[in-house]
C-alpha cells in the first residue's frame, strides 16, 4: 500500500499533532508534579515576556519533568539555530525566535489572577477539567490570554492542555482572514475565566 502525496500529508500534520498533544501532557505531568511539591500551589506566571529568570511557569515547571531551563535554550534569542525536538516547541510551528524570546506554548493569565507572582491553590478552582491552562500560541508572550491561542494550527484548530491535566484538540472551522478572536468564536466553549 503506497500513501498519495495528499495522505503522506495527512499523515505528517497528525503526527506533529500528537506530538504537540505529547508535550503539553508533559507540561500538565510538570504542573502536577509541582503542586504536589507546593502544598497545591500553582506555579507564578512570571513575566510576560518570559525573561523572569527567578519565577514563572517556565522557570518552575522544567525541574519537574527533567527539562532544560528555558533561559539556556539558544533557540530562544537567536532565529538561525534549527529548532530541536523539545517539549518547550510544538513541531507544527514553524515560528522563530523575535531575537528576544520564543514560546510556542503560552500560559492563561487569567488563573493566578493579575500580577506575575500571583499563585492560586489548584484545589480552590472550580472544574479544573474545563480551564484552559496552557495552549498552542500564536504570539511570542509566555503568559497571555485567549487572544494568543493559535487557532488554525494543527488541522484547523488548537492543542489545548486543562488544568485538570487532560490535552485536547480543538477545532475552528475553516482558516479565517486575519487574526480570529476566540471570543467570538461560538464552537470553542473553552473556559478560561475561573
Amino acid at each position: 500500500m503506497t500513501l498519495t502525496a495528499p495522505a503522506f500529508q495527512r499523515l505528517f500534520q497528525s503526527t506533529k499533532r500528537i506530538v504537540c498533544q505529547t508535550n503539553l501532557h508533559q507540561w500538565g505531568l510538570a504542573t502536577h508534579f509541582f503542586t504536589a511539591d507546593h502544598e497545591g500551589y500553582l506555579p507564578t506566571d512570571g513575566a510576560p515576556n518570559g525573561r523572569s529568570i527567578q519565577h514563572g511557569w517556565y522557570v518552575q515547571l522544567p525541574p519537574q519533568i527533567d527539562l532544560s531551563p528555558y533561559h539556556q535554550a539558544p533557540w530562544r534569542t537567536n532565529s538561525e539555530i534549527r529548532l530541536p525536538r523539545t517539549t518547550w516547541l510544538c513541531p507544527g510551528n514553524s515560528r522563530r525566535s523575535n531575537g528576544f524570546n520564543l514560546f510556542h506554548y503560552c500560559l492563561n493569565q487569567h488563573i493566578n489572577g493579575r500580577g506575575a507572582g500571583n499563585q492560586i491553590r489548584i484545589e480552590t478552582l472550580p472544574s479544573p477539567g474545563k480551564l484552559v491552562w496552557l495552549f498552542d500560541n500564536q504570539g511570542f508572550a509566555a503568559v497571555a490570554q485567549q487572544n494568543n491561542l493559535h487557532t488554525h494550527l494543527h488541522s484547523n484548530g488548537a492543542n489545548i492542555l486543562f488544568l485538570d491535566g487532560h490535552v485536547r484538540h480543538q477545532a475552528f472551522g475553516a482558516p479565517p482572514s486575519g487574526r480570529r478572536d476566540v471570543d467570538s468564536v461560538d464552537e470553542a466553549r473553552l473556559v478560561w475565566k475561573p
